[in-house]
């Protein structure tokens, strides 16, 4: 692809009006705000991995929102649900800054709410100011055209995670790390992508003057804002389209009704043909209940409901009800089999936990569920103190409780990682005889659910399987969680920097570049599993600068330097200053990387001499031959004992691996199979 000067294709009539005034925003257009605090996504520099789902509509229902006030198109880019009770429709630009910030806040409402109740809609509106967004968005709108929603995000990802330095010469690169053909991007790619005319009119049209800017089922929100107060929109939403659901308004007509309420505009363009409605999720999942989760219900049930749930969750506490009256209803036939899966912002959801698994270890099945009604009951006041009180107004000695409560974390942890592998991601999350069921929904849903599973159950027990073993039978052909990747990896030519147990059982090798985002967010991964398996671990760096990360060789070059002066503890201590330096100005200029190793201790003469000659290049291109003969197409990249992790991904799935290796050697040891954890 030839490089070429870019000018906005555009009328400037087209384009909304820019003064900040018009509308106070925290974001490119507006006034700047501070730093956002949310979690970062999962992703990968060179593998980017979105989190992206075709999801579908509830069964039997069509739906079309493009005749809206505020259209969702069949073109737009888009994640979860289309009947999903909040959509949040969001106007961006690939070069703002706040953009870009913002995202990470998107990611933790997507996987707290999952694709059921929140949908996320993207909509391009490069502003005139940011010359090199509109190739870039131009760009994608090809990317999403040739693969699709998935696609598109990852070369979002990609695009964001160089967004100070992208060029349209580095497209083709992003659109096939996307998993598009890149002579195809080449041959479709031009300068009047007709989407994004579309939606710098629609913006304009709607009084959006900035990015990023939102309109969430009409209510309109800023700029970059915290994340409480987009949980603050879509939690009233969420209450509205509930109160509107039980009038009887169908899912597919809470948006357009909502959206009419919320923003006041003309009457929306008249509506599109609608679409055939997609077939229903009825994937089986083997979600095990075990001899020590809390159950409630038929003691040989038919069916079994499995529930992941976190104490100081609102719709955790507000499905409560709703599972007393499916049991109601089906008494001897419905059992609910209880896991934990305290999410990480609820910061007293995890202690809340290890009381309710520590009165059930104590004192039984009966005991917890006495607990767990008070603990929802009252779920604002969970911190240590009220729990305290909770148990000792319970008749339980919290003292007593102590060394329970230590010993639950093990059980919870378990469950957590279970919740993961059976991709759960938010809460309240069912399994109703394996087949999933995302979210406080009423009790309509279950009560269809139910039903199903009981025809399936009766033709089992017709069939000649005993009541108390229809659960077990279903699960013996369910869905597992995807079996882990393996890859062979050349050994290193020389000694790399490795920090650990230099004769621990597992070894990770870990595939990074210092100017990736997403090494630098894997590295707090990696920390905290030292913190978890203390002594087993050997982490073993190996060099992949990539080529679109214009300091990165050099950082290499600098900190193999450092190793080879002062070996591993100086080579520690210099990742870490580089990872803090990223995306500063003058991070990774000669100067302050020889003032970076001038403090690790390594001579500063010799440290420039070898950098500006690039001593280590040999070193640095045979690791990355390394990673490309091993399949490697992006960083982080990690092997852990030949399996293979791609991406910053989070701490359960390295969890897995390294309870799996360690598995491994344990049966190595004595000749026998490695177990699964």
């Amino acid at each position: 692809m030839k490089s070429r000067s870019w000018s906005p294709p555009y009328p400037r009539k087209n384009w909304p009006a820019l003064a900040a005034a018009a509308w106070v925003v925290v974001g490119c257009g507006g006034a700047p705000s501070g730093p956002n605090s949310a979690a970062q996504p999962v992703a990968s520099s060179g593998s980017a991995i979105a989190p992206v789902a075709t999801v579908q509509a509830s069964a039997g229902v069509s739906v079309d929102h493009s005749g809206v006030v505020v259209p969702v198109l069949p073109e737009d880019p888009t994640w979860g649900a289309p009947d999903a009770p909040v959509t949040l429709v969001e106007f961006a630009d690939l070069q703002c800054p706040f953009t870009a910030r913002v995202q990470p806040t998107l990611q933790r409402l997507q996987q707290e709410l999952g694709p059921q109740r929140l949908r996320i809609v993207w909509k391009h509106l490069p502003l005139p100011f940011h010359k090199r967004a509109f190739p870039a968005h131009d760009a994608s709108v090809v990317v999403q055209r040739l693969g699709g929603n998935q696609a598109f995000f990852r070369f979002v990802d990609d695009v964001i995670a160089a967004q100070s330095t992208f060029t349209p010469a580095q497209f083709p690169a992003f659109a096939k790390r996307a998993g598009v053909d890149e002579a195809a991007f080449n041959a479709a790619f031009s300068s009047d992508q007709q989407k994004v005319a579309q939606d710098l009119e629609l913006a304009a049209k709607l009084g959006v003057r900035g990015t990023p800017g939102f309109l969430i089922n009409g209510v309109r929100v800023s700029g970059a804002q915290p994340y409480d107060k987009f949980r603050e929109v879509i939690d009233a939403q969420l209450l509205e389209a509930e109160q509107l659901a039980k009038t009887g308004v169908a899912s597919a007509q809470l948006y357009p009704q909502l959206t009419a309420k919320n923003y006041a505009a003309p009457e929306p363009e008249p509506q599109r043909p609608s679409r055939e409605p997609e077939v229903p999720d009825d994937t089986v999942w083997n979600v095990p209940v075990l001899k020590d989760d809390p159950v409630r219900g038929a003691a040989n049930p038919l069916v079994t409901i499995v529930e992941f749930s976190d104490f100081q969750c609102p719709f955790c506490s507000r499905v409560e009800p709703t599972l007393d009256k499916v049991l109601e209803t089906y008494p001897k036939d419905v059992r609910i089999a209880w896991k934990d899966n305290p999410l990480p912002f609820h910061q007293d959801a995890l202690p809340a936990a290890r009381l309710a698994r520590a009165v059930y270890q104590r004192s039984g099945n009966a005991a917890f569920w006495k607990v767990h009604g008070e603990l929802f009951k009252q779920q604002k006041q969970l911190d240590e103190e009220n729990l305290e009180r909770i148990s000792k107004q319970l008749g339980f000695d919290w003292k007593k409780l102590a060394d329970a409560r230590e010993k639950a974390g093990t059980r919870i942890q378990e469950s957590i990682d279970l919740a993961y592998d059976v991709q759960a991601r938010g809460t309240p999350h069912f399994f109703i005889n394996g087949v999933r069921l995302s979210g406080a929904q009423p009790f309509d849903k279950f009560d269809e659910a139910v039903k199903q599973q009981l025809e399936v159950a009766r033709k089992l027990v017709t069939s000649g399987v005993p009541r108390a073993k229809v659960y077990e039978t279903l699960l013996k052909t369910a869905k597992q969680a995807p079996e882990l990747e393996r890859r062979e990896l050349p050994a290193a030519g020389v000694q790399a920097p490795f920090r650990g147990n230099p004769n621990a059982e597992i070894v990770i090798t870990e595939f990074s570049d210092f100017e990736c985002p997403f090494c630098s967010r894997a590295e707090q991964t990696l920390i905290a599993l030292e913190q978890e398996f203390p002594g087993k671990l050997k982490i073993v760096w190996r060099h992949y600068p990539l080529p679109f990360h214009p300091h990165a060789e050099v950082a290499a070059q600098a900190a193999q330097e450092v190793f080879e002066q002062k070996g591993n503890a100086a080579f520690a201590l210099y990742q870490q200053k580089l990872f803090a330096e990223q995306g500063q100005p003058a991070g990774f200029e000669l100067s302050r990387l020889a003032s970076f190793a001038a403090e690790a201790g390594a001579d500063p003469v010799r440290f420039r001499k070898a950098v500006e000659s690039r001593t280590h290049s040999a070193k640095i291109e045979a690791d990355k031959a390394a990673a490309q003969a091993a399949g490697v197409s992006g960083t982080p990249a990690f092997f852990i004992n030949g399996y293979f992790v791609s991406g910053a991904q989070p701490l359960p799935v390295f969890r897995r691996i390294v309870k799996r290796a360690l598995a491994d050697a344990a049966a190595a040891k004595t000749g026998a199979k490695g177990v699964k954890p």
